[in-house]
């Protein structure tokens, strides 16, 4: 936790729109230094930086600034920045924080009938860091995990991108080869029906019949080709494949060919966004040499989690000691469950909350579902809450590890020490004093 003499800092508050920034600042005793809007722009910044500075300058009893701004999307990254590296503020060791936008909505009540302008906006958030709201929070850390956090939100952006676009074709998928789509496990004859092989079939094939008139030879060479000779046993299928084809629905020929276009494009969407995913998986690992290298070597030691998963989750955590408890991170990435209980009924099925940062919940999922596939204290607490019920297994499973994943990441970065597979106690609190 930062040590600040609240008596002698001034607290500047920065209700941010995309055009302009309203902004009050006062001290601990409430008296006002600065009510006025700047242009939400290099000059407009450059204008305010240098109103802080005198009202420094002409108030001698102040000599700390802190500043408290909603982090509302893009538009208070440039302002926060700014004022947390300009020159004419060091002298004043400024502290800048983004605050969430329900934070402040919920002080707001505690003021009965305020209303809502952007000067009284900016009052709001002023004097909810004069009363040390911002305690607990993290104060804005500079490009370098701006671009780290830009990569990796990037990369998530990508992979919803496949998500959706695999979610999309099921349906024409099942109008060109209805038993295909339907097949499970080992009556699939491919593992991944949106991979390269499965890919060709679906493309190259107009229809199913065409399938089914190839010879046995032909269709062979055709899955060895495609397949780079990787399908164990090719004959078995060859095999699955010509029943599926056998067993699929006829359409008419007309509806062939749009549907053939259809799902071609999917898959060259798919397959550049994956080549797009590459591309930023090595941009971060190149952004994230000589960024906080202790804590990036502890989460990789951990087996299952790479530099992609590390670096994600670094760059939404940030500094550890921002956190007094794993159960505080678990809340800030939104895995926690709401209790629903009234009088002596005791709810069994609480939903999970998800009301905190979602590109963090996102890569501890990520990573707690490769973490469960080589830790074997992970692989059976999966199984175990896996079979605990008969709906949504994996989903509510692999929010629980998460969540188990969550205790062993705050341990490891709280005792500085890489994985060694032992317990760790991460119950007790961080003394941050």
């Amino acid at each position: 936790m930062l040590k600040i003499n609240y008596m002698s800092t001034l607290f500047v508050g920065i209700d941010v729109s995309s055009k302009s920034n309203a902004v009050y600042a006062m001290d601990f005793e409430e008296n006002k230094y600065i009510s006025s809007s700047f242009g939400n722009n290099q000059p407009g910044a450059d204008e305010l930086a240098d109103m802080i500075a005198k009202c420094m300058q002409k108030h001698k009893n102040l000599d700390t600034i802190i500043v408290a701004l909603e982090s509302t999307s893009v538009y208070s990254v440039h302002i926060a920045n700014f004022l947390s590296t300009c020159e004419t503020l060091m002298p004043y060791k400024p502290y800048v924080f983004c605050v969430n936008p329900k934070a402040t909505s919920n002080y707001r009540k505690s003021y009965i009938g305020m209303e809502k302008t952007d000067p009284i906006d900016a009052f709001l958030i002023a004097d909810f860091a004069r009363v040390g709201r911002t305690k607990k929070l993290e104060p804005w850390r500079g490009g370098q995990f701006i671009a780290l956090k830009r990569l990796t939100r990037h990369r998530m952006h990508l992979s919803e991108c496949i998500t959706r676009e695999k979610t999309y074709m099921v349906s024409n998928l099942y109008l060109k080869f209805s038993e295909l789509q339907l097949l499970e496990g080992d009556n699939k004859p491919f593992s991944n029906i949106y991979g390269a092989t499965s890919s060709a079939i679906l493309t190259e094939f107009l229809s199913p019949q065409e399938i089914i008139d190839l010879s046995e030879e032909e269709l062979l060479s055709f899955l060895a080709e495609k397949s780079r000779n990787r399908i164990s046993d090719i004959s078995r299928t060859s095999e699955l494949l010509r029943k599926a084809a056998r067993d699929s629905y006829r359409l008419d020929q007309c509806m062939y060919e749009p549907l053939n276009i259809s799902l071609a494009s999917s898959f060259n969407c798919i397959q550049a966004y994956q080549k797009e995913i590459k591309l930023i998986e090595q941009a971060i690992e190149k952004c994230i040499n000589g960024m906080n290298p202790n804590a990036f070597l502890i989460l990789k030691s951990i087996p299952g989690i790479g530099p992609v998963w590390a670096s994600g989750m670094l760059s939404e955590i940030g500094d550890i000691t921002a956190f007094h408890s794993s159960d505080a991170l678990a809340k800030y990435a939104g895995l926690y469950w709401l209790k629903n209980d009234s009088g002596d009924f005791i709810s069994e099925d609480n939903q999970v909350s998800k009301v905190g940062n979602p590109y963090l919940r996102y890569y501890l999922g990520e990573a707690a579902n490769s973490v469960r596939k080589h830790v074997p204290e992970y692989t059976e607490y999966y199984a175990k809450k896996y079979a605990e019920v008969t709906k949504h297994q994996h989903k509510r499973a692999l929010a629980l590890t998460s969540r188990k994943l969550v205790r062993l990441v705050f341990g490891l970065l709280v005792k500085n020490q890489l994985y060694t597979g032992e317990k760790l106690d991460t119950q007790s609190n961080i003394n941050k004093n």
